[in-house]
């Protein structure tokens, strides 16, 4: 059996967003999806992780689970073995993303979290496609199985997130650096800022995908990630 691999979701999303990459490498390697849930603070969503985790992995993360991802890396090099950022961002919050978070995590408690999903956020996700529906359908289940609560507390921890770059550039472990091409919340030039932090990184663009390319782009975005788990351990 090769590495164990723990996914890290992004935010309002859960196990179904590497649905595709789950079942592809769940013949070679033990599968852990690790809720990003349960704290409102980057720091104690990495504790939560490293708790339930194995000794060491291979680490994956998408948007806010990469996030999270660089945090573990920061914490617990050591139980790192490879480690993948998908269409993230390892910047602190910009004031103005903060001051937008607010009024929707107020509009949530109040009982308007589909209405914010659906049309201030998930739809500015995912790329033009013949399946951009169906996905957009998945990604909204996914989101109101979690629920307000869940929302506040994901929005209160990407708002005080921490700045990630000196961790990247410590980073000592085979990465994958992958991003949809149009991807809108988290552009190709922020991925090619991480991938240049990191020493010996690989970064991989998904051409007709956007901020999910685990679900837009699935054979392609598990091409990349197979190619990442096959490489060498650095050292």
């Amino acid at each position: 059996m090769g590495e164990p691999i723990v996914f890290l979701p992004g935010m309002m999303c859960d196990a179904r967003l590497f649905g595709p990459q789950a079942a592809a490498f769940s013949g070679a390697h033990v599968i852990h999806h690790a809720p990003i849930t349960g704290a409102d603070t980057i720091a104690a969503l990495a504790e939560e992780v490293l708790a339930n985790a194995p000794p060491r992995f291979a680490l994956a993360g998408l948007s806010m689970g990469g996030i999270v991802a660089m945090e573990i890396l920061r914490i617990a090099p050591g139980r790192v073995a490879r480690l993948a950022l998908l269409d993230t961002n390892h910047l602190a919050e910009t004031a103005d993303r903060a001051a937008a978070r607010g009024p929707q995590m107020a509009a949530a408690r109040s009982g308007r979290l589909e209405a914010i999903m659906r049309h201030e956020m998930k739809p500015n996700y995912l790329a033009d496609s013949p399946r951009r529906g169906e996905i957009l359908d998945l990604v909204m289940a996914m989101a109101l199985g979690l629920g307000p609560e869940v929302f506040v507390r994901q929005s209160r921890a990407l708002e005080t997130r921490p700045d990630q770059t000196e961790t990247l550039k410590a980073a000592a472990v085979p990465t994958l650096v992958l991003c949809g091409r149009g991807d809108a919340l988290c552009p190709v030039s922020r991925h090619e800022e991480i991938a240049a932090l990191i020493p010996g990184s690989e970064l991989r663009i998904i051409e007709g995908a956007g901020h999910m390319p685990t679900l837009e782009a699935p054979a392609e975005t598990t091409a990349a990630l197979a190619d990442w788990l096959a490489r060498a351990p650095r050292g």
